[in-house]
């Protein structure tokens, strides 16, 4: 199978996700396959609610939509043109997944694929419903990804490489388990927001997506802020109101209670709009419905605290000209390009 034909069938699942909404979903006309997969993944959805409390429907057609605006020939073109995969694949590459949004490991799946290699993959069991059918879908288009792709629900044997997303405490059960093969091995990571008080009220309303979309949950979602010496948060409040609904989420609004009872039984110092409670914390990863705040004196204070943290943060989100830091409201818009951790997917798997 050639690259060209990767990206031609990558193009079709692109427009194929990009039919579902929120509400009204509208069949395509005139796409391979819909007739036969349209209604199943859209009862997938809804079946992917009821397993994990913590997805709704809006949520995973966010992430739906956002995969297929980077699914075009365009972007398949940048992601993939200057990597030579000519002389790429055989191998079989097994895949752990986390499950703490919607297909979560989506781009690990297509990186494999698109290097030439086989995929074993072992899904979380709190996003098990989507990716199958993405995989049935794929394989209608092409018969040949039938040999390509295989899903486990036992412990991954038979595999030459691995890419493994967990938590810290998984992180090193998976380097002792696979110390023996290639691997990307991901950890905990957190994304943060720098604020320097010069921000619109649209910038801080674009913030308000970072921080609340999928509750928070994933390691793009930004857990911190860091703010000048002196920082009147009112701006900030104001702009992140329109979130207020969220604490209609029985899951989320437990964890709102929960966690402020505790800072408050430990007489910790608040700040809090009924939905979002801030906590000055050196730390990074805040819990549910809290995010963490520190300041800093001046931009070189600032960046020696990022350089010191690198290992830590996922994402910074900023409006400052800095390199490889993403605009407000960005953070949950990945290209395909954008590599978690910063490892080049695409490069470990051509050189193995």
């Amino acid at each position: 199978m050639t690259i060209d034909d990767h990206k031609a069938h990558l193009i079709s699942l692109g427009k194929f996700l990009g039919q579902f909404q929120v509400t009204d979903s509208v069949k395509a006309k005139n796409l391979p396959g819909n007739d036969r997969f349209f209604d199943r993944f859209n009862e997938k959805i809804d079946s992917s609610i009821h397993y994990n409390g913590w997805f709704n429907r809006e949520n995973i057609i966010y992430s739906l939509q956002q995969w297929s605006k980077a699914l075009t020939q365009h972007n398949l073109k940048l992601w993939l043109d200057e990597y030579d995969l000519s002389k790429s694949g055989g191998k079989t590459i097994g895949i752990v997944m986390a499950g703490n949004i919607p297909l979560v490991g989506f781009h690990d799946f297509i990186s494999v694929l698109v290097a030439g290699h086989k995929v074993l993959i072992k899904q979380s069991s709190s996003d098990q419903q989507l990716l199958p059918v993405i995989a049935e879908y794929l394989i209608f288009l092409d018969a040949r990804y039938e040999e390509r792709i295989q899903f486990t629900k036992d412990n991954l044997q038979g595999f030459d490489a691995v890419i493994a997303t967990g938590s810290n405490n998984t992180a090193r059960y998976f380097e002792y388990y696979f110390k023996d093969k290639p691997s990307i091995i991901r950890k905990n990571r957190n994304s943060i927001a720098v604020i320097t008080g010069n921000e619109s009220r649209e910038d801080l309303e674009n913030l308000s997506e970072d921080i609340f979309r999928y509750y928070g949950l994933g390691c793009r979602n930004v857990s911190k802020l860091y703010v000048p010496e002196d920082y009147d948060f009112d701006s900030f409040f104001k702009a992140m109101y329109k979130w207020n609904p969220i604490i209609n989420q029985d899951k989320y609004a437990n964890n709102y209670d929960y966690n402020k009872a505790v800072y408050l039984m430990s007489e910790f110092k608040l700040l809090d709009n009924g939905f979002l409670i801030l906590k000055e914390d050196k730390s990074f990863g805040s819990p549910i419905a809290s995010v963490f705040y520190e300041t800093y004196r001046d931009e070189s204070e600032l960046e020696e605290i990022l350089e010191e943290n690198a290992e830590k943060i996922q994402c910074i989100v900023s409006n400052r000209s800095s390199k490889n830091e993403v605009k407000f409201g960005q953070t949950q818009k990945p290209q395909l390009w954008d590599y978690a951790d910063n490892i080049d997917t695409i490069e470990f798997l051509s050189k193995l």
